[in-house]
């Protein structure tokens, strides 16, 4: 109970305290990005890296299979499908082996493998070579992700009561540094591609060089309160944990919305501008967005929401980004002022994602079983992705039904609303979120 009490005291000071912080965007990131400690630093930058290297070669890697290797439309699929699955399906596995060795020799393993992966399919040539190349590439990012995920929301949760500020902060931060990568990893690709696809995968094979590097000079062979847990039943006490899995459930419809970008948005831009070529501007649209204004954005939830009410108003608003879509589709309207509704519902998906995002993150430690928060990281990908694999096929099979334009939106502006519902309620006299 003591403990408890110092931890809701500790969390109102970091707020109290917060609140009269420099309220410039940069300069707030500047002195956050000061006050972290080394581990964190570290973390954080890698998961820029991270991203610049995957980004700089995975968006070519589509034309790259069905032009220079010959593949047909549905065996491109077929790879692309396989990455995403020997990556989001085995992020509990990757969670496991976190808990069980430790957050280093898991992150330097899977930094060999993308190396490993992304010069393999530099060269590959045959469709065979091609799938085994996109498996390596896709397990290697299931083991170091939730390491460095799980350790980063751990760290958030210290961070958070030593009294510096809420742990939604932290983890922002390591959103705007995943989405930075997201954003300047395609344009060195671009750049790279000018030579041709081998020398884009080697030098994202470079990056995770460096990234290698850095953590086998920078990373602590053992982390100051990190216990590794030897003992089995894990996996069984977090299928019958409910509260997390609520969690799971809600964050899994916030992922099916956001994958709409890949599929119910390139159908509405086809549409409306003849062509696709707007879609870039609108992806470009949403990084910046991230990049700019996830810190602002996560301050001002954390004066004002816990993260139950944060998680709520992110789905909502993501609800209403496909509901602006739905008004709009059945005026008909086509040429470039018709990409507002489009645009309108960037902004609404983005904002929520903000929202949405580093909350849940922030949640999972609240719900775990100590020491096995590798686990119940990797668990949130696995669940939630089994979610939008469900749900992207159901909602493929929707916008092929003819039915009336608005109705798709329609359906899935009401998913993230009606996840409202699922997320998981306090508990009394928690003083937070639990």
């Amino acid at each position: 109970m003591t403990d408890l009490l110092s931890r809701v005291l500790a969390r109102k000071a970091a707020r109290t305290s917060d609140a009269g912080a420099p309220k410039s965007p940069r300069e707030s990131t500047w002195r956050l990005c000061k006050e972290l400690s080394p581990l964190l630093r570290l973390l954080i930058l890698t998961q820029l890296a991270f991203n610049i290297g995957f980004y700089a070669v995975l968006p070519f890697l589509a034309e790259h299979l069905g032009t220079a290797i010959g593949m047909a439309g549905w065996l491109v699929g077929f790879v692309l499908g396989l990455r995403t699955f020997s990556q989001q399906g085995l992020f509990v596995v990757g969670g496991w082996l976190v808990d069980r060795f430790g957050v280093r020799p898991v992150v330097l393993a899977g930094c060999v493998l993308r190396i490993a992966g992304f010069v393999w399919l530099g060269y590959a040539e045959a469709s065979w070579t091609v799938i085994g190349a996109v498996l390596v590439i896709g397990f290697a990012a299931a083991l170091f992700s939730p390491a460095v995920e799980s350790e980063v929301a751990r760290q958030s949760v210290v961070w958070e009561e030593d009294g510096r500020g809420p742990r939604t902060r932290v983890l922002a931060l390591f959103s705007v540094a995943g989405q930075a990568g997201a954003f300047v990893g395609p344009l060195l690709g671009a750049l790279l591609l000018a030579v041709d696809f081998r020398t884009a995968c080697l030098a994202g094979a470079a990056v995770f060089v460096l990234v290698l590097a850095g953590h086998l000079w920078l990373m602590p062979q053992h982390i100051p309160g990190r216990i590794r847990i030897r003992e089995r039943g894990g996996a069984r006490a977090l299928l019958r944990n409910r509260r997390f899995l609520a969690l799971c459930c809600a964050y899994g419809t916030y992922l099916l919305a956001y994958n709409q970008l890949y599929l119910a948005l390139p159908d509405e831009v086809q549409r409306v501008a003849g062509s696709q070529a707007p879609l870039s501007w609108l992806f470009a649209l949403s990084s910046v967005l991230v990049v700019f204004t996830q810190l602002p954005v996560t301050r001002w939830a954390g004066d004002r929401l816990d993260l139950r009410r944060s998680m709520t108003a992110g789905l909502l608003l993501i609800a209403s980004g496909f509901a602006v879509v739905a008004a709009a589709r059945p005026a008909g309207w086509t040429g470039t002022a018709a990409l507002l509704p489009a645009a309108g519902f960037v902004i609404l998906l983005t904002v929520g994602q903000m929202l949405v995002v580093p909350a849940a993150r922030a949640w999972v430690p609240d719900l775990a079983e100590e020491g096995r928060l590798g686990l119940y990281m990797g668990a949130l990908s696995s669940v939630s992705g089994l979610i939008v694999l469900a749900g992207s096929a159901a909602t493929g099979f929707l916008l092929d039904l003819g039915l009336p334009a608005a109705v798709p939106w329609l359906v899935l502006a009401a998913v993230p609303a009606l996840a409202v519902a699922v997320l998981p309620r306090r508990e009394k006299g928690a003083g937070a979120v639990a």
